[in-house]
Formats: C-alpha cells, structure tokens, sequence
C-alpha cells in the first residue's frame, strides 16, 4: 500500500508540472504600459508611441496605427521592436479630441496580439494626417515588403475602430488560467485521496 501511495504521489506532481508548463506555453503578450499613457490628456502631440508588453516581441509583422478624430492617420513610419517595446514615429497631430493607437503585434510564441488604447489632445496641432485609404494602402505595402523578408503570413494592419476595448489585449490563443485552475485542483483532489490511503494503511 505505501508503495501504491509513492506511486501515486509521484504522477500527481509529475502531471501538475506538465499542465502548469503547458499553461504558460500558452500564454501570449500582455500590454503592460504605454507612452503616452492609457487615456492621458496632452496640450502637445507626442513625436512618437511606445508600447511595451510582458514577454518579448517578434521584429516581424508588428504594426502601429495612429488614428485621430478626423479619422485620418498620424503614424509616421514603419514601427520598430527593441526587445518587449515597440515604438512608431508620429507625425504632427492635428484635431483636438480622442487618438487612437491601435496596435497588432506577434507573441514570440507565434501568436497575433491586437489591441488599442487612446489619449486626448486638448490643444489643435499643426497637423492633417494621411486619409485612411492612403494610410491602408501605405500599410499593405510595408506588410508586403516584411513578408518578402521573413517566413510566414503577415497579419493585417489594425483597424481604426480597434475593437478591444482600451488597454487591453486580444489573441486567438488558448488562456492560461484553465490550466493553472486544472492543476490545483488536481494537486488538492492527489493530496485528499493520498491521506486517505494513509489513514487506510
């Protein structure tokens, strides 16, 4: 019986290890901060948007969009990685009212992130943007010039009226917590039948 009782012990803890792991294989970036800051209020438009995110991020294929409330675009430029930030140049703003920054990135899991978050500018800048059509078409062939150099499809750019609600990130893939809920209770249900077989030996 005590035999029995190690045995069982050793596939609880091996089994909880590999849901555990599995669980944050599947875990893919978080947005952690941003600059300008999530529903900041500025009198002067920044000169470029810095995301920045839990985990690393591919080069490839991450995108930045800069949407006023003309609905024109104010990116300046292709968006650049440095580790877990990515950044894009903006140009002058220009409307005062609601921007925003619209962001599609790939998890160095592989996996899509999309997400928005928006800041106010409470003073007209000098600016006009780029119509989105222009913008659009400016944006595919940027995505088309990275998929020539890197493996794999490019995801599109983000829309204007990103759908994530501000600050936050969506993702296709599978959440962690289900497994780390799944290992616990599978570590508590090991832990009562293990004392019962002691109590029973």
């Amino acid at each position: 019986m005590r035999a029995l009782h190690r045995q069982l012990l050793i596939w609880l803890i091996a089994g909880s290890a590999l849901l555990l792991g599995t669980g944050t294989a599947f875990a893919h970036d978080i947005l952690i901060s941003s600059d300008p800051a999530n529903r900041a209020s500025l009198a002067t438009g920044p000169s470029k948007v810095s995301l920045t995110f839990d985990l690393p991020v591919k080069e490839s294929f991450s995108t930045i969009t800069v949407v006023g409330p003309d609905g024109n675009h104010y990116e300046g430029g292709p968006s650049t990685v440095d580790g877990s930030t990515v950044s894009s140049p903006v140009q002058p703003l220009g409307p005062v009212g609601t921007y925003t920054i619209g962001y599609r990135i790939v998890s160095d899991d592989g996996h899509p992130v999309s997400g928005a978050i928006r800041f106010s500018l409470t003073q007209a800048g000098p600016g006009h943007g780029t119509p989105a059509a222009q913008a659009a078409a400016s944006n595919s062939t940027q995505a088309a010039s990275t998929s020539g150099q890197s493996a794999g499809g490019a995801p599109s750019a983000p829309a204007a009226d990103a759908q994530d609600r501000p600050g936050e990130s969506g993702s296709g893939g599978i959440p962690a917590w289900p497994w780390v809920l799944g290992g616990v209770v599978l570590v508590a249900a090991g832990a009562v039948v293990a004392l019962r077989l002691g109590k029973g030996s």
